[in-house]
């Protein structure tokens, strides 16, 4: 995921959830005792919350969020980000490496201080593929509790779908009948079929087709490699990515042909190539998210790409050496997806899974109701 800003912002909410099998709250969740104990409270039992956390453990990334509901949605009043790559090696062991648990711990430990620090009174704390897939996820999650102190619950695919479109529906043209939502994460895609806004209020309501890719910037360039990547070497990595998403292409068919269609992505990728665009001196969440692109700019920035070497991708203020070996995968995944559902704009959403987490709770708790 691209650099965090540190700024305070706040995000509007999306319509109230409604009850559907998407998203059972705990759905696949590998219960853990923690001493954390009001972050376990049953929302009915403990005085109304003030302070909410939404932490998301992926593959690549370790990103936890920290706001107070607000008068048009919430304010972030503290944030992290930092890339643990507890995926690395993955594919080929199926199981998390001691260094990659190591580094994922150390995040965590600084996510509790944070939350600590910050009084929060409701939390919850997901992570995602990696855990869903290695053989040892469950032990990871046991050793996170012992000496991070957190419970960490292991959400399934469709429920990680659903929370990513709350999170960054409301940026989806209101006059769009039809629209792709995508996720690249670090070991999978999830892309949503969703409808328009005259269908539900809740965006969740709208899914109308859903899948969860097994395609992300860590798996892709660990098999294709991300270091030295030529514009061959890339077509290979696309159309290994379109094979991938062709299932969910033919259910999805007839996505683009409704009014006002377009793509909308969320992702390290898509806010990585919107600051390249932009010419950013530094990434800058306020002048990315919400951004519109069109065709020819998403191309001209993927070209841009494929001409740098990796000392030159390293040094972009907007990429760094921590992902300079990934984003030509993430940008070939996000090319598979532009080539199966072709739309002249594609909306930048530098929100997502953690925004829909704490939207979720928030109206849950009724938190915009009490301030009234």
């Amino acid at each position: 995921m691209a650099v965090e800003d540190r700024q305070q912002r706040e995000v509007a909410p999306a319509a109230r959830p409604q009850r559907h099998d998407a998203d059972p709250q705990r759905n696949g969740a590998i219960p853990v005792g923690t001493s954390f104990k009001s972050f376990a409270q049953p929302a009915a039992n403990r005085p109304p919350p003030a302070t909410y956390a939404a932490l998301d453990l992926g593959t690549n990334n370790c990103r936890l969020l920290i706001a107070r509901p607000a008068q048009h949605g919430f304010r972030v009043v503290d944030a992290f980000s930092r890339i643990v790559r507890l995926g690395e090696g993955l594919g080929a062991s199926s199981r998390l490496g001691e260094a990659a648990m190591d580094r994922a711990v150390e995040a965590l430990k600084i996510c509790r201080g944070k939350m600590a620090n910050r009084g929060v009174t409701r939390a919850r704390l997901v992570t995602t593929e990696a855990c869903r897939a290695a053989t040892n996820g469950l032990d990871f999650i046991r050793r996170v509790a012992a000496e991070a102190e957190l419970s960490l619950e292991v959400i399934d695919q469709r429920t990680e779908a659903a929370l990513a479109v709350s999170g960054c529906a409301a940026l989806a043209d209101p006059a769009a009948e039809s629209v792709i939502v995508f996720d690249i994460g670090g070991g999978s895609t999830e892309i949503v079929w969703l409808g328009g806004r005259s269908e539900a209020r809740d965006p969740a309501a709208r899914i109308r087709e859903w899948a969860s890719l097994p395609i992300g910037v860590v798996t892709v360039a660990e098999r294709y490699g991300g270091i030295e990547v030529s514009r061959e070497l890339f077509e290979k990595m696309v159309e290994d990515c379109a094979q991938a998403l062709a299932p969910f292409a033919r259910k999805a068919a007839g996505a683009n042909s409704a009014r006002s269609f377009h793509l909308l992505g969320t992702s390290g990728t898509v806010t990585t190539v919107a600051g390249i665009h932009l010419d950013l001196p530094r990434y800058d969440r306020r002048e990315v998210d919400g951004l519109w692109m069109h065709q020819r700019d998403i191309l001209a920035v993927i070209d841009r790409l494929i001409e740098m070497d990796y000392a030159a991708r390293a040094a972009n203020a907007c990429i760094g050496r921590e992902r300079a070996d990934l984003v030509l995968a993430g940008c070939a995944i996000f090319e598979a997806i532009r080539r199966a559902f072709p739309s002249e704009r594609v909306r930048i959403a530098d929100r997502g899974l953690r925004e829909g987490i704490l939207l979720r709770m928030m109206h849950e708790d009724r938190a915009w109701w009490r301030r009234k």
